[in-house]
């Protein structure tokens, strides 16, 4: 059948005038509507248009509805269902992927002989199906526009087909005007009819033509649709390079043509958009070329140099169009549409300078948006603390990264190697505020964590206590102690520090240890005041005054302690231990580099800290004001993390040369990824109890996740490398593991190991047996190479060396490595990996102790597994915290197709 259209032209053409791109009299068939892109557009096409879509298909979706603010569109399995329901339409558009889109535009065609145009959202439509897309709108009249379009839409007629013109509110763009505007970008359609505005200029008809390599409505369409529309005393092009489209067009009317891309004219095949191909003579060059000869201009339209003519004029930068056209539509006598709108000027809405003095020119003020900006603005003024989007978080974390080369492990931002360097409480602290506490900070944490190590009286320590005599490992014990710091524990110190972020959140604090802000101005009521105040039943606890104490003596600085003191009343623990906290917290709070939800809850993680290092401690080192016979004034006053957790394993305060190896110890075993059995245990946690609804979250269940997921391997094998050690030292009479000059050839220590392992190998592979694999040795990583190293053992061994400290069990593994080289017992020389380093920082730690028989080899096995616990305590607080406030209900579990079966 011969189908009339334009005359004149050697193809079909419908579509005579810019004025039957889109009209009110269009109804509208959306392909695939329930898919994620329609979903979000046609409802606000929908109304925008006054209810133009009369249904949609989604197969398997019948009898569903899509919802728009202008009534539900009802869904169909097929173009063919809506028809036979007594439904008609005269447009298609297709949303479908690239492999559907033919068959498609074929449906649409087939059943519906009133169509009469379609408009194609899918990009990366085949050359191949593109051809039959053509053919068959050609053989039946039809009009195509797209594909990897935008869609049209028309300001007069208040219409939008298609696409996202004119964003989530066309109304702001698409103003009633005598400009058109055809342009291969779908974004930068709005783009340019938002800068238009500003110079007063609004629009008729906007298409997006889509750039690939089929534009089924193309430029010399749109020339014609142009010429023919009364309304469109102006029009505005956006080219990119690829297709001979805008070559020889006669234009009857002023144009404004933007080209874009000359660096594409470099490359060599299709980038972007799929149309926008290099050479061939159709690059931007040579458009502008093609424009420039069809206005009678010679050179580029800028602001410096405004080169325009009647007919015309060329742009490379959109922000250049209002000016260019104003220019030519001045030469013709006409005037904008309507006021200017403002202008492109850089008007910031938000600024931080940070500090920095600015030059003049560049320290613009802000201004205020316009709505509903403003008010959207405002209240991200008034918003205390980050948000952060929820997601999917199985096998992901925001907390943690594991560098796949070096396998180095990273929480916020921080490698444990520099953990390990870092005072103990800092690295405490860095879980929950995402920075490294500075030194008032960390001794406030130190208060506040002294303040609950202590468990005498407590029925977490006859619990604790329990557990050890039942013959649980320590992992065992410290979660029996969790458990029991739940909700109601902590429902106090929480509320009190949800008060205090209240009372200061708008109060212009900047820094919580400011304690020279003016608090004056801040109201609090009687209900408030009272919830800081001690407790009869607290009048007896003298750890308010001891922490109270303790943080004037250490030159604790806190504006929050400073307006609760203020206050006078007796302060409750729950009261100070809100105020330690907010302090800690408040800097990173008003930066907006932690939420809300982490300030609120770091009291429990504090207390936590506390109770989970204090039930290592058996319960006859507990009595009142005494903790291993250590007084409250001097653990509170003077005492580190590292002290406590020293304490807790060996009984004794260390000194500054024994916390050191304990520290870099804990640094080390912080965490080792989201992918480790201690931190997916967290984090399953935190998503079994939905971290959407934080109320429900217990975070002392999570820490308990993370305490059952560890055993003898994954937490306990640190022994493995000690118990190797004392068995090579066992007879070799060393009394100093710190002594350079211990006396000791451990050269040929080691070569008679390698020598007796090189003999044991052969007769195990003879017999058809396992070869022992030597703990501390080889790393499948850190292989390959004649001589490898673990780079965690390097950056340990590296500063030990600046140090000027000496450990004889590391110097033997190192001796040992290349014994079993040497000596043919392994191909190459193995690394000494980083469990080899825990193994000997540690033994050397509790050496004098094991050999003055104060501490039994299943002692040292305890304190191998309680300083892994330790670690991983801070690092299992970064996960549980990060999933609590990014993931989702259940995001952890895995689905079924991939869970096997083992008979």
């Amino acid at each position: 059948m011969y189908h009339q259209g334009v005359q004149g032209i050697p193809y079909y053409l419908g579509i005579s005038s810019l004025a039957e791109i889109a009209t009110a009299e269009d109804r509208v068939c959306v392909l695939n509507i329930a898919g994620g892109e329609s979903r979000q557009v046609t409802p606000t096409s929908h109304a925008f248009s006054g209810g133009n879509v009369v249904f949609g298909t989604s197969p398997g979706r019948a009898g569903q509805v899509l919802k728009t603010p202008a009534g539900d569109i009802p869904i169909f399995n097929s173009v063919r269902e809506g028809l036979n329901a007594g439904l008609s339409f005269n447009t298609g558009v297709v949303y479908l992927p690239p492999s559907g889109a033919r068959d498609g535009v074929a449906e649409l065609i087939r059943v519906n002989p009133d169509l009469r145009k379609i408009v194609i959202i899918t990009e990366k439509i085949s050359v191949h199906d593109a051809r039959e897309i053509r053919a068959m709108a050609q053989g039946n009249g039809i009009d195509i526009i797209g594909g990897n379009c935008l869609g049209v839409a028309d300001s007069w007629n208040r219409v939008r087909i298609g696409g996202a013109l004119g964003g989530d509110h066309p109304e702001e763009s698409l103003i009633k005007g005598s400009v058109a505007i055809f342009s291969n970008s779908g974004g930068f359609t709005t783009t340019i009819a938002q800068y238009l505005a500003t110079a007063g200029w609004g629009t008729t008809t906007l298409i997006s033509s889509g750039k690939d390599v089929y534009i089924h409505y193309a430029c010399p369409d749109f020339a014609r649709a142009f010429a023919a529309d009364e309304r469109s005393q102006a029009a505005v092009l956006y080219a990119e390079p690829g297709g001979y489209y805008e070559q020889d067009i006669a234009w009857t009317k002023p144009v404004v043509a933007c080209v874009v891309g000359r660096w594409k004219s470099r490359l060599t095949r299709a980038v972007g958009h799929a149309g926008a191909m290099a050479g061939s003579g159709d690059g931007a060059e040579d458009k502008e070329r093609w424009f420039m000869e069809a206005f009678g201009v010679d050179a580029i339209f800028t602001p410096d140099n405004p080169i325009v003519s009647a007919r015309g004029a060329v742009v490379t930068n959109i922000a250049d169009i209002p000016a260019a056209l104003t220019a030519v539509m001045k030469l013709n006598g006409t005037a904008p549409d309507f006021a200017p709108r403002g202008n492109l000027a850089l008007k910031p809405w938000l600024a931080n300078d940070q500090g920095l003095p600015l030059p003049a020119d560049i320290a613009l003020p802000v201004v205020t948006a316009p709505e509903p900006y403003a008010s959207q603005i405002d209240a991200l003024g008034q918003q205390v603390g980050a948000v952060v989007a929820r997601q999917n978080m199985k096998d992901k974390s925001g907390a943690s990264v594991m560098n796949p080369t070096t396998q180095v492990t990273s929480v916020h931002g921080h490698e444990v190697l520099d953990l390990a360097l870092q005072p103990l409480e800092a690295c405490f602290a860095l879980p929950l505020v995402h920075e490294i506490a500075n030194e008032n900070d960390r001794a406030m944490l130190d208060v506040a964590v002294a303040a609950e190590v202590n468990l005498v009286g407590d029925p977490i320590l006859a619990a604790a206590d329990a557990a050890r005599e039942a013959g649980n490992a320590p992992n065992a014990v410290m979660a029996t102690a969790a458990i029991l710091t739940g909700p109601r524990r902590v429902e106090r110190a929480l509320a009190c520090t949800r008060a205090l972020i209240d009372l200061f959140s708008h109060s212009g604090l900047k820094d919580g240890r400011d304690e020279s802000f003016d608090s004056s101005h801040i109201r609090i009521d009687p209900e408030t005041r009272a919830l800081f105040m001690a407790t009869e039943a607290e009048a007896a606890d003298p750890r308010p005054e001891a922490m109270l104490k303790a943080i004037a003596a250490r030159g604790g600085k806190s504006a929050f302690l400073k307006y609760l003191q203020s206050l006078d009343i007796r302060l409750s623990r729950d009261a100070i231990l809100a105020a330690i906290a907010t302090t800690i917290s408040w800097g990173p709070l008003m930066r907006k580099r932690i939420t809300r939800l982490t300030a609120e809850t770091l009291p429990w993680y504090l207390r936590l800290y506390g109770v989970m290092v204090g039930s290592t401690i058996p319960a006859e080192h507990h009595q009142s004001g005494l903790l291993h016979g250590i007084a409250r004034d001097e653990r509170f006053g003077q005492w580190t993390m590292a002290d406590l957790c020293f304490l807790a394993m060996t009984g004794k305060k260390p000194t500054p040369e024994e916390a050191l190896p304990l520290q870099i110890l804990i640094g080390l075993l912080i965490s080792n990824g989201p992918g480790s059995i201690s931190g997916q245990g967290a984090k399953g946690a935190v998503s079994a109890d939905g971290p959407q609804t934080p109320g429900r979250v217990q975070i002392n269940k999570a820490m308990v996740g993370f305490l059952t997921h560890c055993g003898f391997s994954h937490g306990g094998n640190g022994y493995e490398g000690m118990a190797f050690l004392l068995d090579q030292f066992k007879d070799k009479g060393l009394t100093d593991p710190s002594d350079p000059a211990h006396g000791i050839d451990l050269k040929a220590m080691a070569t008679e190991f390698a020598k007796r392992y090189r003999r044991e190998k052969r007769a195990s592979k003879e017999a058809g047996g396992e070869v022992r694999a030597l703990p501390g040795v080889h790393h499948p990583i850190f292989r390959g190479k004649p001589v490898n190293h673990d780079p965690r053992e390097r950056f340990v061994a590296e500063y030990m060396a600046r140090a000027g400290r000496y450990n004889i069990f590391h110097a033997f593994y190192r001796e040992l490595v290349q014994a079993l080289y040497d000596n043919g017992a392994s191909p190459y020389v193995f690394c000494v990996n980083v469990d080899a380093v825990i193994a000997a920082l540690l033994l050397a730690l509790l050496w004098p102790d094991y050999r003055a028989e104060r501490l039994s080899e299943r002692d040292l096995e305890t304190a191998a597994f309680t300083v892994f616990l330790y670690g991983r305590m801070i690092g299992s607080a970064a996960e549980i915290d990060d999933h609590l406030n990014r993931g989702r209900n259940m995001d952890t579990r895995t689905p079924a197709s991939a869970c096997g079966f083992v008979v």
